[in-house]
């Protein structure tokens, strides 16, 4: 793992606080603020999934880069800034450099937010759903996989995004040593829906029992990830069927259109909402908050060792 110039980051107070006096503390991407959702949507959002953790006895650290400036923990003002500011760089691995350089704004990706978090001491990060193996494109794999096969973070989301090929992200994760830990279930959940019929690696019912596998992996000394799948609540959830069908729709559609690379999931994202009649969009707004809970739920258990 590289060495890193802690004095790079700038921390929001509470957040300097709470990593002082060991308390529980649960990093949030940026992302979903400035190319997942619209604004006011986004900041609703973010807004939302901040006192999630709070209410669940944790501090939130949503991660960014503002005028080159990487940021821990952003002020209620730094979230307005960024839910509505232009031209944002998606900031995973390699982009940060050049976003630093270029004192440019920077919105943190899963594994952009990995990277910060364990730069910072954070070991708990709560996002929607991972990046993975875009179907019909099998070489076409997220960064967020890499990451986590190389930075020990426990990452909190309801599965891998249902427009990716499920299957092929899970064969990646297990050939890099990722565990995935169900959190109430023994299916990776299907990100809007509750069940992809994948069986995982174990399940616990828990937040204690995934804060004692989280420790017995650092206590080895490995340097992977740990991923927690946790389903969106029984009563939110989109049926599989309709979910399929908007899926399948923009597939195709990207295809026809020429839509690749970057361009390829917002497209997807945007035009399953459409086609669900912004159901979708209820569903993903549900589960991050959902996650939001349950990472504060394992931060917290992890503080009171």
């Amino acid at each position: 793992m590289m060495t890193i110039d802690k004095s790079l980051l700038k921390y929001h107070p509470d957040v300097l606080d709470a990593l002082k006096h060991h308390r529980p503390i649960v990093a949030l991407e940026s992302t979903l603020i400035t190319h997942g959702l619209p604004y006011p949507v986004n900041l609703e959002v973010a807004s939302g999934m901040e006192q999630a953790v709070r209410d669940a006895g944790a501090v939130p650290a949503t991660i960014a880069v503002l005028k080159g400036q990487i940021t821990v923990g952003l002020t209620a003002d730094e979230l307005a800034y960024l839910a509505q500011a232009q031209d944002v760089r998606k900031c995973s691995r390699r982009d940060f450099p050049i976003v630093m350089a270029q004192k440019g704004d920077g919105a943190t990706t899963v594994a952009g937010t990995m990277i910060v978090a364990h730069m910072a001491g954070i070991k708990v990060f709560a996002t929607g759903g991972i990046g993975g193996v875009h179907r019909g494109h099998p070489f076409d794999v997220s960064a967020d996989l890499m990451e986590l096969s190389q930075t020990p973070v426990t990452v909190v989301c309801a599965g891998a995004k249902a427009i990716l090929d499920l299957p092929l992200t899970m064969e990646v994760l297990e050939t890099h040593g990722v565990p995935v830990i169900g959190h109430g279930c023994s299916n990776l959940p299907a990100f809007y829906t509750r069940d992809s019929g994948l069986p995982l690696d174990i399940r616990c019912d828990t937040t204690d029992e995934i804060a004692d596998i989280i420790r017995a992996r650092e206590a080895l000394g490995l340097q992977t990830g740990t991923l927690v799948a946790t389903p969106i609540p029984e009563k939110d959830e989109l049926p599989a069927a309709v979910a399929e069908k908007a899926i399948a729709q923009a597939l195709k559609e990207a295809e026809e259109q020429g839509v690749r690379g970057k361009k390829v999931t917002p497209f997807l994202l945007a035009r399953v909402s459409e086609l669900t009649h912004k159901e979708s969009r209820t569903a993903n707004v549900v589960l991050l908050e959902n996650n939001a809970r349950v990472a504060a739920g394992i931060a917290c258990a992890l503080a009171a060792s």
